[in-house]
Formats: C-alpha cells, sequence, structure tokens
C-alpha cells in the first residue's frame, strides 16, 4: 500500500532541504565533483557512441580521456596564456580607454563634457575604477570558484573524477533506478527522461554552440587585427547561452574598440559588425536548430533569474548547478501543471460528469 501524499510530500520536502544544505555548506569541497560529474554528462553519449562502434565501455572512456588530454594540453600552450594576457591588459587599459572615449565625445559634442557635468565625472572616474576593482573582481572569482582547493588541484582532481564518472555512468544510473519507489517508478522515469531531454539539449546543445561561436568570434576578430580581440570574442561566445546577450555584449565592446583602433578606416569597423552578424545567422539558422533543438523549455528570464539566485546564495559552485536545478524545477512543474489541467479543479463537473435529466414536467430527474 503505498504511503499517504502528507508523508511522502515531507519525505520529498526533507529531501529537498538537505540538499540545499548540504549544498551551502559542502560547495568548496563538491566542486570538482560538480565539475567532473557535468564534464562526465556531457561526453556519455560520445561513450555511448564509441560502444556502439565495438569498443568496450573501459575503451571508449581511455579514448575519449587521451583525446581530452591532447586537447587541454593545446589549449593550455596556445590558447589559454593569450587569454590571461589580453584579459589583464584589457583590465589595465580601461583608463586609455575612457580617456580616449572622452576625447571622442569632447570633439564632437563639447556641450556633453563641460567640466560640471554629470557624464564628464562619469568618465573621469570610469577608467580608474575598472583598473582598482578589476584585479579585485578577477580575485574574489577565482577565489570563490577555488574555495579550499587550488587550480593546480582542481587540475587533477575533476579530470580523475570525470574519468570514473564516465565509466561507470550506465552503472551509477541504473543504481538510482533501483532505488526509485515501485508505486512512482514509471512517472519518475518520465519525468527523468524529460529532465534529461532538456539538459541533454541545453547542456550539451547550448554547451557546444557556446564553444563554436566563442572560437569563431575569438579567431575572426584576431584575424581582422582588433586588440582583445580574442577575449572579447571568446567572452561573447561563452554567455551566447543567453539569446542575443552573447551578441550584444560582445558586439557593442567589440565595435567601440574598434571605433579607437580604426578610426576612419570604417571598412574594418564593419568587418568586425560583419563578423557578429555572420554570427547570429550561424547560430540561428545552423548551430541552433541542429544542436539545440526548437525548444528546451528553459525560458531566458527564467535561467537569468536561477543564475542569479543560485550564484548569490550559493557561490560559484551554485551556478554551475542552477541550470540543472531549473530545468528539473522546470519539468516537475510542467508535469503538475498537465495533472492539474487533466483534474476537476481546472475542468470543473462539467467536463466530468453528465448534466442532470428532466422528465416531462420539468423536474430534475436521476441519471444512472
Amino acid at each position: 500500500m503505498a504511503l499517504p501524499v502528507g508523508i511522502q510530500l515531507r519525505y520529498w520536502t526533507i529531501a529537498a532541504v538537505v540538499f540545499l544544505v548540504a549544498l551551502w555548506f559542502l560547495g568548496d569541497v563538491i566542486l570538482p565533483f560538480v565539475l567532473g560529474g557535468a564534464v562526465a554528462y556531457f561526453l556519455d553519449p560520445l561513450a555511448d557512441r564509441l560502444e556502439n562502434l565495438g569498443l568496450s565501455r573501459l575503451l571508449a572512456t581511455a579514448v575519449i580521456a587521451v583525446l581530452a588530454l591532447l586537447i587541454f594540453v593545446l589549449l593550455a600552450l596556445l590558447v589559454v596564456p593569450t587569454l590571461i594576457a589580453q584579459a589583464v591588459q584589457l583590465v589595465n587599459s580601461a583608463p586609455t580607454l575612457a580617456v580616449n572615449f572622452q576625447n571622442f565625445l569632447t570633439e564632437r559634442f563639447p556641450a556633453l563634457m563641460d567640466q560640471d557635468s554629470i557624464l564628464r565625472h562619469s568618465l573621469d572616474s570610469l577608467g580608474q575604477t575598472v583598473q582598482d576593482r578589476g584585479g579585485e573582481f578577477i580575485n574574489a572569482l577565482i577565489s570563490s570558484a577555488m574555495g579550499v582547493f587550488n587550480i593546480v588541484l582542481l587540475l587533477f582532481i575533476v579530470p580523475v573524477v570525470a574519468v570514473y564518472m564516465l565509466y561507470d555512468w550506465d552503472r551509477a544510473v541504473a543504481a538510482v533506478d533501483n532505488l526509485l519507489p515501485r508505486d512512482h517508478v514509471d512517472t519518475i522515469r518520465q519525468i527523468a527522461r524529460d529532465i534529461d531531454r532538456t539538459l541533454a539539449s541545453f547542456v550539451r546543445g547550448q554547451g557546444t554552440v557556446c564553444l563554436i561561436l566563442g572560437a569563431y568570434y575569438g579567431i575572426a576578430l584576431m584575424l581582422i587585427g582588433l586588440q582583445f580581440g580574442l577575449v572579447v570574442g571568446v567572452t561573447a561566445g561563452l554567455i551566447s547561452f543567453i539569446p542575443y546577450v552573447g551578441a550584444l555584449v560582445g558586439g557593442a565592446l567589440s565595435i567601440g574598440l574598434a571605433l579607437f583602433q580604426f578610426w576612419g578606416d570604417w571598412w574594418w569597423i564593419g568587418a568586425v559588425a560583419a563578423v557578429f552578424f555572420a554570427g547570429q545567422f550561424l547560430e540561428g539558422n545552423i548551430l541552433s536548430p541542429n544542436l539545440v533543438g526548437q525548444s528546451v523549455g528553459l525560458h531566458p528570464v527564467w535561467l537569468i533569474f536561477a543564475l542569479s539566485a543560485f550564484g548569490s546564495l550559493f557561490g560559484f559552485v551554485g551556478m554551475l548547478v542552477a541550470v540543472p536545478v531549473a530545468a528539473v524545477i522546470g519539468v516537475v512543474v510542467r508535469f503538475f501543471a498537465d495533472r492539474y489541467r487533466e483534474g476537476l479543479l481546472y475542468q470543473g463537473f462539467s467536463a466530468g460528469a453528465q448534466a442532470p435529466e428532466t422528465d416531462d414536467t420539468g423536474t430534475e430527474g436521476q441519471t444512472p
């Protein structure tokens, strides 16, 4: 006999509270395991395809690990140092960029740049503020992301966790399935399939789109010769999981930098703008339809709220789990919304029962 609904709700509430408390107190400790699990989830379809080609799970995992190691070494040697160098230069160059922008406005809009104007005072302090606070922001970001672990430790733990979880992924899923309450196993499996479909479309699909766009923007802006083009392009690609935000932020920053660097060479400024127009066309017509699908059920506003809320409450780890938790909540809400539309509370008694019959005298008769 199934447990009463009230007791079941109590158990699930306790489980949710335990999860949030563990996330609160163990955020820095579980960071490598969250990252490793995300990597394993991302690569599991590739391991399944290699298994279908005849490889064992162990050999498939080993092939993926070797390829990932080679890619990581290439990135660490060729891309990451350049990204860090350009990011530091961009922060240090902020006062100079602000002065250039101020001179640009002074030459063309002198009325806006009076000594007592708010815009003048804002621009005077903008560059120095960014330079002073930029380093603090980067240090705070790294500190919140690393916690008690340093970068070197993470670089060792995350790959090890990812390899082990990738190798045991199917067995872990089967073990969890065996623990499901038998009275609700079909419902939970259906919800889990919907969650997996949503996460697969968003995490794997949109993650791949972000990587492709980041590489495209960074390489294209570097070929044009835009200063700080690599860091701006990669940043625009990585935040493109929020529709239009990546292109708008990256495009505005790139065109602003191009105005200072290529002023008078309108072809180069147009080329920078064309890079982002082409990127939007590539994303909207080729990448997203084929890699993400038509809809993953995660509205951009709900996604931004989840990232902000979990990031504020649980730090960097909260931002990592924000998308999966948002997907779970969205799927569960849609499930209960469907049950609500099937019930009497939504449809009313008229949908589930016939209207009372009347006899010839006009009085109501009994329905069988």
